[in-house]
């Protein structure tokens, strides 16, 4: 049975929360673990992170022995072939995605959309709308929350209640947290953000600097890349897996890609 190709965006308007990181984590392990047929828009101008990140790891495979025996291993033999990233704006994100999926002989069960991180670039709010979900990462600090609460408030009363465009959910979850900040800290910040009507996802992700870290030819673990899936031991604890897989719930996929 055809799936229907659903537009998802990991979108908040705080800078240094993570997520261009969480997009090419949760992208990766949605398409080379659970074998669902993903594709990226990056439409973060200028920088276009996850463009140039996909070419860095490029550049290591034909570098490097290592990663590129894994690289055969994968992709040889009518195996797994790497997931699209392509270069966007959130002017023609929503076209060039069209554009995507016409041109593909398979159909796509998620496109992710890497945005900027501030409303007022031209075309943001538009293309946020043709979201079916968003997924927005908080952080237990005050004025990261009070920014966060502002702009999800306001994508949940203008476009969410008001049934402008696809956004049928938008989702909070916490990032970067501290193990030593405490329980009730949390449960007071979700209350409050239950009271404003906003919906807090199950699974934290820690405050750890592997979510900085890409491919690098220094080492051969690997954790973050465009190209390959997280190793068993690099994911052990990131809470990625388990953030990735209560996605899968809330977009009703099931079982596996590969079906």
């Amino acid at each position: 049975m055809k799936r229907e190709t659903l537009f998802i965006a990991f979108s908040t308007q705080k800078g240094g929360m993570g997520k261009t990181a969480v997009t090419v984590l949760v992208a990766s392990y949605l398409h080379y673990v659970k074998g669902y047929r993903v594709a990226v828009l990056d439409c973060d101008f200028p920088q276009h992170s996850i463009v140039r990140e996909r070419r860095r790891d490029e550049v290591l495979i034909t570098g490097s022995g290592y990663f590129k025996r894994m690289a055969f291993e994968m992709y040889g033999k009518g195996g797994v072939k790497a997931y699209r990233v392509r270069e966007s704006t959130a002017e023609t994100a929503v076209g060039d995605a069209q554009a995507l999926i016409d041109s593909s002989e398979k159909p796509y069960d998620v496109i992710f959309f890497d945005l900027p991180g501030t409303l007022n670039s031209r075309g943001v709010v538009q293309t946020l709308s043709a979201m079916d979900y968003i997924f927005t990462p908080v952080s237990a600090d005050r004025f990261v929350l009070e920014s966060t609460l502002q702009y999800a408030t306001m994508l949940n009363d203008h476009i969410i209640s008001m049934n402008r465009g696809n956004l049928k959910g938008l989702f909070l979850f916490w990032n970067m947290v501290d193990s030593r900040e405490k329980t009730p800290l949390y449960e007071a910040y979700e209350n409050a953000i239950g009271e404003l009507g906003l919906q807090i996802m199950k699974t934290p992700l820690p405050n750890s600097v592997r979510f900085r870290k890409e491919m690098s030819e220094d080492r051969n673990s690997i954790f973050r890349s465009t190209l390959f899936p997280a190793d068993k031991t690099s994911l052990r604890g990131s809470n990625i897996d388990s953030l990735a897989d209560e996605i899968c719930e809330i977009l009703k996929l099931t079982g596996d890609g590969k079906e």
